[in-house]
């Protein structure tokens, strides 16, 4: 797949799911749960042991169904394993020109997390293909409104605390995605093995990307 195909898939849902757990345990039925529920875009960060193994493994299992990502990432090094591994795109939390270097070496897409406008516009100059705004629960949607206005170019993606409940305020201010972790998927569902939930949050969270987006039909009077 290529980039802009990638890229594509990142933002069709609207939701990129954040796999992380104190294990590798089940996050590859996790995924399949996420992927049911209409989330392709799916990424293990590399704080999870074993994350390079459960991305070839989940990558091998789901194939095109998928889009493989990795997260946490803090250098080049990790992130050339990881797509080696099988992840098609690269999630930093904080702004590393290396990272986009090699990004660029493989022609997969970057997302790099940022805060302030100056780091927002700093990862965009350097080459991310989108900025991960973090940690969006301490910022929130009036946040993403008043950075797009100087900066409109600027191909946001906010992550941390994201809802069902608020991620339509955030599709409305202008992001192109978020990313959605715990409120997704948590430990608990996982020691669980609570899959069939994990699938209903799923949905639940792209109906209110699109209909924020206003791709749902009216209700009916």
């Amino acid at each position: 797949m290529n980039k802009l195909a990638t890229s594509r898939r990142l933002t069709e849902s609207g939701i990129i799911a954040i796999l992380r757990s104190h294990t590798g345990a089940k996050l590859i039925e996790a995924a399949k749960a996420l992927v049911a529920g209409g989330i392709p875009a799916v990424e293990v960060t590399m704080t999870t042991p074993g994350a390079l193994n459960i991305i070839r493994e989940t990558k091998r299992a789901l194939g095109d169904s998928i889009c493989m990502g990795v997260g946490s990432v803090l250098d080049a090094e990790t992130a050339r394993a990881a797509l080696l591994a099988g992840a098609e795109y690269i999630v930093t939390p904080i702004v590393r020109p290396e990272v986009i270097q090699l990004a660029h070496r493989y022609g997969v897409p970057v997302l790099m997390g940022a805060m302030t406008p100056t780091e927002a516009f700093t990862a965009h100059e350097l080459g991310a293909d989108f900025i991960k705004l973090f940690p969006a629960e301490t910022l929130g949607p009036g946040y993403v409104k008043s950075l797009l206005a100087p900066l409109p170019a600027l191909q946001i993606i906010p992550t941390g605390g994201v809802t069902p409940e608020n991620v339509g305020e955030y599709i409305k201010a202008g992001c192109v995605a978020v990313g959605a972790g715990s409120q997704l998927v948590n430990q608990a569902l996982l020691d669980n093995g609570d899959f069939s939930q994990i699938t209903k949050l799923a949905a639940k969270y792209v109906s209110a990307v699109k209909k924020a987006r206003g791709l749902l039909p009216p209700a009916s009077a």
